[in-house]
């Protein structure tokens, strides 16, 4: 067998396998909820100022390249529609968990990365605490409910960015550009985004955790588990998408 492929089925075997004891570890007491909510917060608020920055920046952008165009066609009155329903189903979930793989999978991965080459996680074990609940569920676990919210956050930071877009070269008042905006968009539109940024949360920490966990002995393996969650988790985000597109299209 070739080398190359052998080792994605290694991986993958291996990856599955640590998904499975994720699960099997979820319902299983003690629940270590202090530390999920030091994970929220650590993934949530800190990442705050970054996902409001690209959010407005999306808005923003996209608002100013979109509007010559629909001026041309006379349709400029369908911009805050089509802006919000861009950002919406599909700009802001991606960009913003790409964001999220680079700063949070990178940084979930070099932290445990860290811990198992100075083998805290061994200590941890010999201490009878078990270090993939305390480690692995609990971050998990923030990331899969703190990035749909971020995202939703990122939406709405992005629609406001386009307001203030469009005014850079026009006028409308506040209150007529998110009525346009609340026009076009449709609660079905909202729904599939939410479900997938479930799926890019939860991977993205899934792999840096797998990524941290399993990383080798040595320093240089703690460099090399971060860069490597973050490529794997920033693939997952697209493969997900894709196929997140393709259900869409069929059932809504």
């Amino acid at each position: 067998m070739i080398p190359g492929l052998k080792n994605i089925f290694i991986d993958t075997g291996s990856i599955s396998l640590f998904t499975a004891r994720f699960f099997k570890e979820l319902f299983k007491p003690p629940f270590q909820i202090n530390e999920f909510f030091r994970q929220s917060y650590a993934v949530g608020y800190k990442s705050l100022p970054l996902v409001t920055i690209t959010g407005f920046i999306m808005g923003l952008v996209l608002t100013i390249q979109s509007r010559p165009t629909l001026a041309k066609f006379g349709a400029e009155s369908w911009l805050p529609g089509m802006v919000s329903l861009s950002l919406i189903r599909e700009i802001a979930p991606v960009i913003t968990a790409l964001i999220c793989a680079g700063k949070i999978a990178s940084g979930i991965g070099a932290e445990l990365g860290s811990m198992k080459v100075t083998e805290q996680i061994d200590a941890m074990e010999v201490s009878a605490i078990n270090p993939y609940k305390y480690l692995v569920v609990t971050r998990i676990l923030a990331t899969t409910l703190m990035i749909p919210i971020l995202v939703i956050y990122a939406d709405l930071v992005g629609i406001f960015g386009g307001y203030v877009g469009y005014n850079v070269h026009g006028s409308m008042s506040f209150y007529r550009y998110f009525g346009g905006v609340f026009e076009h968009l449709e609660f079905l539109d909202v729904i599939p985004a939410t479900i997938k940024t479930l799926f890019f949360g939860f991977f993205i920490g899934l792999i840096g955790c797998y990524k941290g966990f399993n990383a080798s002995n040595g320093t240089a393996s703690v460099g090399i588990a971060a860069n490597s969650a973050v490529v794997t988790a920033s693939l997952s985000i697209f493969i997900i998408d894709m196929l997140a597109v393709q259900i869409t299209d069929l059932f809504f």
